[in-house]
């Protein structure tokens, strides 16, 4: 057995995964004001047809603490494989990489502990977060594989902000646009692609999250606001009232990826148009844009989000440790490659696994 503990330090004493339970004493007292809760996520991975060297990668919560999510440690194990921890090296993002030779059959672990508490930015209030790192925000208007700043994306930012000057309202112009004209579609797979110039080039404007905030983040990109994906999972029922919007226990399935964009004083600002599409569809069968509990998530998820979910990262174009085969276009699913290639991550015939999620309670 290969066991090892990463544990990051942060400005809260992070908990070791090798103790039963163990969360820092600051949390807790800081839990009571603040509101802080901790989940334990658990991803189990076993490859039903290995060939060769097996290479599996696993995401794990946000490797920098913010002021509404901190990672409190992971822990993982992979019998008769080894295990080690990267950084994608422009985003961050932090990876467990496993490798196992041939004849192996591969099961890898990983338990994450992190607390999280919701986050929302008066933008009526007054301005007074310090500015960004300006390489930092360059880094957050330049274009991706799937995300192009130019071409018809730039032609369709100018159109939506024409006359509107400053980021805050350029971003609620581009968030209104995307909310009024997308649609989610129950029949994309798993989160979608976030290809996002083909769907403005075919004018099919629907899919998951990963395409409908893809083309936010695109189109506040295109505009000159600085803007970024944030790829995760959700890990706990919706405490406001929305059944659509949550999920505990089994949460296989529940990946999601949110928005954030940059305004100067405000610093980065939390939305998720998708989300609200995600209602409009399924929230007690159903409902229209003009129905009173679409049109609150509407105004709460831009500069608000609830935080019964995990962030994992902000990274595109993902090279992963020893890959061979390229790129992916954004790290949020496990991924798995053998001698014959990369395996759908979406296929569980071919790759396996499951996620699991539990609230633990401060002492």
């Amino acid at each position: 057995m290969d066991r090892r503990d990463f544990l990051r330090i942060s400005s809260i004493a992070p908990a070791s995964l090798t103790l039963p339970f163990a969360i820092s004493s600051a949390l807790a007292a800081s839990a009571v004001v603040d509101k802080w809760r901790v989940y334990e996520v658990t991803t189990q991975v076993e490859v039903q047809k290995p060939a060769g060297v097996t290479r599996v990668w696993l995401p794990v919560p946000l490797t920098a603490d913010t002021d509404y999510h901190k990672s409190l440690g992971n822990a993982w194990k992979a019998e008769d494989g080894e295990v080690n921890f990267a950084q994608d090296p422009k985003y961050g993002a932090g990876i467990v990489a496993a490798e196992w030779r041939d004849g192996v059959k591969p099961v890898l672990t990983l338990t994450s502990r992190f607390a999280t508490r919701n986050r929302m930015v008066d933008l009526k209030g007054t301005a007074h977060a310090p500015d960004a790192d300006s390489k930092v925000l360059a880094r957050f208007t330049e274009a991706t594989d799937l995300i192009p700043t130019d071409g018809i994306v730039l032609d369709t930012a100018m159109a939506i902000t024409k006359g509107i000057n400053g980021n805050v309202d350029k971003a609620r112009a581009i968030y209104d646009w995307v909310v009024d004209n997308t649609f989610r579609n129950p029949k994309t797979r798993g989160c979608g692609v976030g290809d996002i110039k083909f769907m403005l080039e075919t004018r099919n404007l629907s899919g998951k999250c990963a395409d409908l905030n893809a083309l936010f983040v695109g189109l506040c990109r295109a505009s000159g606001v600085p803007a970024r994906d944030v790829y995760g999972v959700r890990v706990a029922d919706s405490a406001r009232g929305y059944k659509s919007l949550g999920k505990s226990g089994d949460i296989t399935k529940a990946q999601h990826c949110r928005a954030e964009f940059y305004a100067a004083g405000y610093g980065w600002v939390p939305a998720d148009p998708a989300d609200v599409r995600k209602v409009v569809l399924e929230e007690e069968g159903g409902k229209k844009l003009d129905d009173p509990k679409v049109k609150a998530i509407r105004e709460y998820l831009f500069g608000a989000w609830e935080m019964n979910w995990l962030a994992y990262n902000y990274a595109h174009d993902v090279l992963l440790p020893k890959s061979a085969r390229g790129r992916v276009g954004f790290f949020m699913y496990p991924q798995l490659e053998t001698r014959d290639g990369r395996v759908d991550c979406l296929d569980p015939d071919k790759f396996k696994y499951q996620i699991t999620t539990k609230e633990l309670i401060l002492a």
